[in-house]
């Protein structure tokens, strides 16, 4: 079941001053792909990656959920996938408080 919904899932991958490679782009989906382990609700992942700073390497998620707001992660590291890894990790930790909220309401 999960790979059928992850089919559904759209996902952006864009780059603002600069450029990604192939590879990058497919490592840089296949993290955001695995988002859907921890929240199957997901409908679309954005990640943008900025290549304006000389050293730093910018990048931004934007998770958007089915009858929540949307998820915003943004963090930058001197290596783009460390970056794309801490981003991916404060999605993580936002969804697991949104789970654990929506758990003690019931």
């Amino acid at each position: 079941m999960t790979f059928r919904r992850s089919l559904a899932v759209q996902i952006k991958v864009s780059a603002r001053h600069g450029h990604l490679t192939d590879d990058a782009q497919r490592e840089i989906r296949q993290k955001a792909e695995k988002l859907l382990h921890y929240f199957d609700r997901i409908s679309m992942i954005e990640v943008t990656v900025d290549f304006g700073d000389k050293i730093y390497k910018r990048v931004e998620f934007l998770v958007d959920c089915e009858h929540k707001h949307d998820f915003v992660a943004r963090d930058q590291h001197e290596e783009l996938m460390a970056a794309v890894d801490l981003a991916v990790d404060r999605i993580k930790h936002q969804i697991h408080k949104y789970k654990e909220k929506i758990q003690e309401r019931r």
